[in-house]
C-alpha cells in the first residue's frame, strides 16, 4: 500500500514538473500558418455562385421542371441585370410550375404578355423577362421589391406572396447546402 501511495504522489508531482510544451515549438511555422490562412473573395464569390446554382437545381429537380437544364442561364441573366437569381425561377414557379404548365412549344414560362408571347428557347425567354424586369419595372418605375413588381406584373393581389414563398424555399435550399458544405470541408 505504501508502495502504491508513494507511486501517485511520484506521478503526480511528475505532471505537475512538467515543461508545457506548445504546438508551435513542435511543429514550427506550419501550426501559425493554418490561422493566418484567408481565402480570396474570388473563392468566395465561386463559392456563392455554386450554392446558388445548386439551390436553384435542386428545387427544379424537385418539381421536375424542364427548366433544370436552364441554372445558368439564371445564374447569368441575374448577374446580367442585378436581379435576385431566385426571383426569375420563383417567377416561373407561379406562373406555370416552374414550366410545366405553359402554350406547347412557347417557352414562356413566366407567364410573359399574358403567356402568349413565345420564344425561341429557354435561355431567350430568361433573357427577355430578366431585362424586361430590369428596365421597365425597376429602373423606369422604380419596383424594387417582389411587392411592386407584383403590383406591375400581375392583376392578381396574391403574386407577391407566392413568389416570395419560392424565393424563401429556394433560400432554405441554399441554407442546407452552405450546412453540408461547413459539415464536410474539403480535406487537401
Amino acid at each position: 500500500m505504501k508502495k502504491l501511495i508513494i507511486s501517485i504522489i511520484f506521478s503526480v508531482a511528475l505532471l505537475f514538473l512538467a515543461i508545457p510544451v506548445f504546438a508551435e515549438n513542435i511543429a514550427g511555422d506550419s501550426a501559425g500558418m493554418i490561422l493566418s490562412f484567408k481565402i480570396s473573395q474570388k473563392d468566395m464569390d465561386d463559392m456563392k455562385e455554386y450554392k446558388t446554382k445548386r439551390a436553384i437545381k435542386s428545387l427544379l429537380q424537385k418539381y421536375n421542371s424542364p427548366l433544370v437544364s436552364e441554372v445558368d442561364s439564371f445564374y447569368n441573366t441575374c448577374q446580367k441585370y442585378d436581379l435576385d437569381c431566385y426571383l426569375l425561377p420563383s417567377i416561373s414557379g407561379i406562373e406555370s410550375t416552374f414550366g410545366k404548365f405553359l402554350l406547347p412549344g412557347s417557352f414562356n414560362p413566366f407567364g410573359w404578355g399574358r403567356g402568349i408571347i413565345p420564344f425561341n428557347n429557354w435561355s431567350e425567354a430568361i433573357d427577355t423577362v430578366g431585362k424586361g424586369l430590369r428596365e421597365n419595372y425597376m429602373d423606369k418605375w422604380g419596383a424594387t421589391s417582389v411587392e411592386e413588381i407584383g403590383r406591375i406584373y400581375c392583376e392578381g393581389n396574391t403574386w407577391a406572396s407566392k413568389v416570395t414563398w419560392f424565393m424563401k424555399e429556394f433560400s432554405t435550399e441554399e441554407e442546407k447546402i452552405s450546412l453540408f458544405l461547413q459539415t464536410n470541408p474539403v480535406q487537401l
